[in-house]
Order: C-alpha cells, then sequence, then structure tokens
C-alpha cells in the first residue's frame, strides 16, 4: 500500500475525474438541444464536481469535520450524477446507447461506496 501523499493518490478521485471525463466527451453532447440548459449542464456540473470537491476536501485533510464535509458533498454530487445518468438512460435511450450508460452508472454507485468507506476511514484516523 502506498503512502498517500496528493489527493491523486486516492483511487476515489482517479476513479471519479476518469469517469467525469467520459461522461463529458461521450454522453453529454449526445443529448438533444432542449436538454443543454437543464440534463446537459446538470450533469457536467455534478460530475466534475465529485473529483473537485475530493481534491478541495484533501486540502483540508488535517481538520477532520472540514475534509468530511468536502466527502458528504461528493457524495451528494455523486447522487445527483446517478440520477442525471438514469434520466440520460431512461428518458434518451435513442440518443445514447442504454448498456454504456448503465456501466456508468455502476462505476458512480462504486465511487458512492469509496466515498463513504474514505469518510468512514478518514473518521477512524483523525
Amino acid at each position: 500500500m502506498n503512502k498517500i501523499r496528493s489527493y491523486r493518490d486516492l483511487e476515489v478521485y482517479q476513479r471519479s475525474y476518469k469517469l467525469s471525463v467520459i461522461v463529458c466527451t461521450k454522453i453529454v453532447f449526445k443529448l438533444p438541444a432542449e436538454e443543454k440548459f437543464d440534463l446537459v449542464d446538470q450533469l457536467r456540473r455534478s460530475s466534475k464536481a465529485i473529483p473537485r470537491l475530493i481534491a478541495e476536501g484533501f486540502g483540508k485533510k488535517h481538520q477532520k469535520k472540514g475534509f468530511q464535509k468536502y466527502l458528504d458533498d461528493a457524495l451528494a454530487e455523486d447522487n445527483e450524477t446517478v440520477v442525471s445518468l438514469c434520466h440520460v438512460r431512461d428518458i434518451y435511450s435513442g440518443y445514447v446507447n442504454k448498456d454504456s450508460v448503465q456501466k456508468i452508472i455502476e462505476e458512480y454507485e462504486i465511487i458512492g461506496k469509496q466515498i463513504y468507506k474514505l469518510k468512514q476511514s478518514w473518521d477512524k484516523f483523525c
């Protein structure tokens, strides 16, 4: 097990960052124009917020409650991303591959579990 020196060393950060890039490059641009200011905007913001919140919170890792607040916010954004992706899968199956979107949803569910476990571990560590 490697020492964690940076937020970049956290697997949950790496996974959420890579997935946000996939969502922004492979999913949102396929959605219809009428979703530009709703679902597209929301998906872009929530998917990109997860790694950002993990990184920002890690900067406050010395403050137990500071880091945990950011992890709570990251988990909320993860949940929001999952709901938005479910909307994409169920409403816009003519625009995107349902199976691909389902796999992304499953990855975000793993991220949610990782964030939760990181929060629990950090609580014990601090």
